[in-house]
Order: C-alpha cells, then structure tokens, then sequence
C-alpha cells in the first residue's frame, strides 16, 4: 500500500515568524503534539510540545517574544506518495520519529503518522508500537 493512499491531507502547520503561544494554541485547538512549520506549502522545519516546554517554559522565555522559528527543528525527515508503508514505518524506526510529511516536488501534500499506519496495517502494530508508547487491550503481539 502507497503513502498516498493512507496520507492525512488536511496538515496543520504554522509559519516561522509565529509566536511559541500561537503554536502552543493551534496545537492544543486541533489536540495535536507537533505543528510544521512551512513557507510557501515547502517545510522549513517543525515544532513540538517537547520544544516548547524545554526550549521556552522551563527556560523562563516569554511565550510571545519566542518565534517559532528559534525553536524549531529544521532537519525534518519526510517521505515522498509513492513510496511504500513499509518504507514509512522503516524511516519512523529509524530517526525515532511518529509523523511523517508528505513532500512532493518539494512541497507538503499530507502527513502519515504511526496511528495512521496500524489503521490500515495492523501486522505493523508490533513493530511501530515502541514508538507510540500505547497499550493495546487485548493484544499480546502474536
């Protein structure tokens, strides 16, 4: 199965010049941990809870003169629509990581998340389950 076929279109992000409270409060309103931050649909990095927390709050910033793009990462791992899920799920294992952007022709077409991927692969839960820190009632990985 193809990433395009399982890929959220509708991705939230934010823009580099956004304030950490603005991203904070998307983030919270759509009930998600990470925002992409773009520039014209092109990923220029991302931001997430974690960076806000230890970056801005437990360093004493002031939440609206911190831009996002002081804080954000800017090394984001992505994948392109024709690519496998069984590539997606190989990438994710390997930097660590639970959401995947979609880039094609260098701009941002969707989002896969590990959630998404045991949706419509279940024979994966096992192997991305260590990533998303869940407890499944009921399944004992066999």
């Amino acid at each position: 199965m193809l990433i395009r076929e399982i890929m959220n279109k509708n991705v939230i992000g934010t823009n580099p010049n956004a304030s950490a409270r603005e991203a904070a409060k998307i983030m919270s309103q759509y009930h998600i941990g990470s925002l992409l931050v773009l520039e014209d649909k092109k990923i220029v990095g991302i931001i997430t809870e974690g960076d806000i927390l230890k970056k801005v709050v437990s360093k004493h910033k002031d939440l609206d003169e911190t831009k996002v793009s002081e804080i954000m990462t800017t090394k984001v791992i992505t994948i392109e629509p024709d690519k496998t899920i069984e590539d997606a799920v190989d990438l994710m294992l390997q930097n660590r990581i639970k959401k995947l952007p979609v880039v094609e022709n260098e701009k941002v077409v969707g989002i896969v998340t590990a959630s998404d991927i045991i949706v419509v692969e279940p024979k994966l839960i096992e192997a991305i389950s260590s990533l998303i820190s869940i407890k499944i009632p009921g399944y004992s990985g066999s």
